[in-house]
């Protein structure tokens, strides 16, 4: 198999950390007909924002040490500064492990969209590989953020679902009764989302589809979503 390029323009050698796989993020060979559509995977800053919130959990932190300056003021005042600086070095801590984790995230997931499946490689120590055939996606919806990485979330048809612990944190956010596997923060989402619509239709000639294009409610008022961009009617 040549050598491919996700949208997010990483190169990805045949010569990969992942030796088992007969090509990057697929576990054997693809079939006769079935060829690649796109590859690649989370971004690492787009992860840090929007999955581990860690510009919120910044401000909150910084926050909380300032409720703590104004309560330690009514104290000794030389117990501010060691106390300050302990708290600061907690936090810096936390976020430093929270990014930590989104970096070894984008390292290890490796997502692949062909013409008849969606094929997810996730797992920081223990690696799974998911094959969702498009045939059996009953819909897919698309977030995307201001800054063009977003979130595209697969609806599977059927009654078998896959456990919200096992896809996290490639899981819909809040969806816990019906866990969607997700595309976390990938690049130029909107595209992938319409590629995934286009072979999801390819693949299910003579099924009727709906697209729907809408502002996401309740969410972050510099994002939009496309919901439902492939769906059964």
């Amino acid at each position: 198999m040549s050598d491919t390029a996700g949208t997010d323009g990483r190169h990805i050698a045949p010569h990969h950390e992942h030796e088992f796989e007969a090509a990057p993020g697929l576990p054997e060979a693809l079939p006769a007909g079935e060829r690649i559509l796109w590859q690649g995977g989370p971004q690492w800053g787009a992860l840090c924002l929007h999955v581990f919130h860690l510009r919120k959990l910044a401000v909150y932190f910084a926050a909380m040490m300032a409720l703590q300056a104004l309560y330690l003021l009514g104290g000794p005042q030389a117990a501010i500064g060691p106390s300050l600086v302990f708290s600061a070095m907690a936090a810096i801590a936390a976020l430093g492990l929270l990014a930590l984790t989104a970096w070894l995230v984008a390292r290890t997931t490796l997502y692949t969209l062909t013409s008849r499946r969606v094929v997810m490689r996730i797992g920081i120590v223990l690696t799974i590989t998911l094959n969702l055939p498009l045939r059996q996606l009953r819909g897919a919806d698309l977030l995307v953020h201001a800054d063009g990485h977003g979130d595209v979330s697969l609806a599977l048809a059927g009654d078998k679902r896959i456990g919200w612990f096992h896809l996290a944190p490639h899981a819909r956010p809040w969806a816990l009764r019906d866990p969607q596997p997700t595309l976390r923060c990938i690049p130029d989402a909107q595209a992938v989302g319409r590629r995934l619509m286009d072979a999801w239709q390819t693949a299910n000639p003579g099924v009727a589809t709906r697209t729907v294009a809408s502002p996401a409610a309740a969410h972050d008022a510099r994002e939009t979503a496309a919901n439902d961009p492939i769906a059964a009617a």
